[in-house]
Order: structure tokens, then C-alpha cells, then sequence
């Protein structure tokens, strides 16, 4: 359990220590999250839809 403690005191300091003046974002980056979010989602469906074109293939080669 004292594991569990000093886990606990060590997330809390580091929340603490982000949670500065010093620390915090100094302001909005160059690309608004509203823009980054759904790119990370087509970038996420066109893996996926390589993937998946591989595979149905690569299993038709095999499996006639």
C-alpha cells in the first residue's frame, strides 16, 4: 500500500507543479484542436482501410 502512496504523492506534486503560473500554456498553438482531431480520425480510417485492402488480399492468395 505505501506504493500506492508515494505513487499518489508523486502524480499529485507533478499536477501541482503543471498547475503553476510558470507552467501553463503560454497560448493557442498554430492549429486549432477543432481542425487536429477530425485529421487524426481520416488518417485513423485510412490505415485502417490499407490495412483491411492488405489483408483481404494477402487471405484470397491464400485461401482460394
Amino acid at each position: 500500500m505505501s506504493l500506492v502512496y508515494y505513487l499518489h504523492s508523486v502524480v499529485k506534486e507533478r499536477i501541482d507543479h503543471l498547475r503553476t503560473q510558470a507552467e501553463r500554456d503560454r497560448g493557442d498553438g498554430p492549429v486549432p484542436t477543432a481542425i487536429i482531431i477530425p485529421g487524426l480520425a481520416a488518417a485513423a480510417v485510412a490505415v485502417t482501410a490499407t490495412a483491411a485492402s492488405l489483408a483481404s488480399g494477402w487471405m484470397a492468395k491464400i485461401a482460394p
